[in-house]
């Protein structure tokens, strides 16, 4: 059976892209930089601990950003299968609701609270009585 075309879900990160990217060009930049100056052969200096400083913080920067982005587009998956699961389900139980009549069995109802006058107040050693029927009379109370 062939999925029905269904919108698609929000997908978060163009502009968590734009900055993983542009972390990754500053990197780039920095680590060209440092490599350019330890070629040369100069002796370390200022210059070369800020290079390394930049290529270090934007390096760690980019990767921060770029699983912050993956766990978002993560998450975004995440929900749009459980609204789509969400929806399916609320179909499913509107579908067999509909469907009752023909099909015995099949449709599970939602439980009810009865009403006061049907509840029955004498019952036997081996009945069950549910939360709803012991009310606050029996409150604290243990079960043996």
């Amino acid at each position: 059976m062939a999925e029905p075309d269904r919108p698609v879900p929000h997908r978060p990160g163009a502009v968590s892209l734009f900055f993983v990217a542009k972390a990754g060009v500053f990197a780039l930049g920095f680590w060209i930089w440092l490599l350019v100056l330890a070629v040369r052969g100069d002796p370390a200096e200022g210059v070369h601990l800020i290079a390394a400083t930049g290529a270090v913080c934007t390096t760690l920067v980019g990767v921060v950003l770029g699983a912050r982005m993956a766990l978002q587009r993560n998450a975004a998956a995440r929900h749009a299968e459980l609204k789509r699961l969400l929806v399916d389900i609320s179909w499913n139980a509107f579908a067999a609701v509909g469907n009752s009549d023909q099909q015995q069995a099949k449709v599970v109802p939602f439980p009810t609270v009865p009403p006061d006058s049907d509840r029955a107040t004498n019952r036997g050693p081996g009945e069950r009585v549910s939360a709803l029927d012991r009310g606050d009379r029996n409150r604290g109370e243990r079960r043996r």
